[in-house]
């Protein structure tokens, strides 16, 4: 009885979504982390004078696992595209409904001609990303914290410090977070030495140097006009874009 409800309930979702061009599971994931995140920013000032770190460390979770919500969107719509211009089908949803219901696999003509089977949505790979983004939050919070202390802004000349916070950041801290980075995630992946030591050959000087185009204006905007308890939020926030890329590049690489 309940198998059959799940099925009804499954067969109506097809119903409403076999037209569509956007995974469902992607935007339901992404529509609750948005939520959260919405959640955490109308409250963050509060959150943020009680438990500094702790609010920063879930507010970086959250950013993270919206990146790599992006991240693997974006793969799954470059999949669907491909499918849809090899086979003429339309379909994208139904391949995603499908997989809820591992039970019954998909009668022959219920769905559409479906051959290629479709990026998953990843959920180990959200969790490293979600994991990451928490356990740095500590570590940036302090370095924040070092550089506003090292280089405090005066209202006579508040721009020259802002110049040395992004140059100790760039040239410090950005090397060592790709590192701590890429180093998590081939771990966290169940990579071992020669894993580690590939993918830091093939994409580390890669996405290093695409840092220093981004994240110098960036930062420069950061240290000059937004308040230290922001700092990290308005960083995970404009990383967004960054972290799916990150994840982009990881992916490709694991496969």
């Amino acid at each position: 009885m309940i198998a059959s409800a799940k099925r009804k309930v499954l067969d109506g979702l097809n119903r409403r979504y076999i037209y569509g061009r956007v995974p469902l599971l992607h935007t339901i994931i992404f529509l609750i982390e948005m939520a959260v995140a919405t959640r955490i920013a109308a409250k963050f000032n509060t959150y943020y004078a009680e438990k500094p770190v702790l609010t920063t460390m879930v507010t970086n979770a959250v950013l993270g696992g919206v990146a790599d919500t992006v991240a693997q969107l974006i793969t799954a719509v470059k999949a669907r595209s491909q499918q849809r211009g090899s086979e003429g089908g339309d379909d994208f949803i139904s391949i995603e409904i499908h997989d809820l219901d591992k039970e019954k696999p998909p009668v022959v003509g219920e769905v559409g001609p479906v051959r290629t089977p479709l990026p998953p949505f990843d959920f180990e790979r959200l969790t490293r990303f979600m994991a990451y983004g928490f356990f740095m939050a500590p570590v940036q919070f302090q370095w924040f914290g070092f550089l506003s202390r090292a280089f405090p802004l005066t209202k006579a000349n508040p721009t020259a410090p802002a110049f040395k916070r992004v140059a100790f950041d760039q040239f410090i801290f950005a090397p060592f977070g790709l590192a701590c980075f890429f180093s998590f995630m081939t771990i966290a992946e169940g990579g071992g030495k020669r894993a580690l030591t590939q993918k830091f050959r093939d994409v580390y000087m890669p996405t290093l140097k695409a840092n220093f185009v981004l994240w110098p204006a960036v930062q420069i905007l950061n240290f000059r006009v937004v308040p230290i308890q922001f700092q990290i939020p308005f960083v995970s926030s404009i990383g967004i874009a960054w972290t799916a890329y990150l994840s982009l590049t990881n992916s490709s690489e694991e496969s």
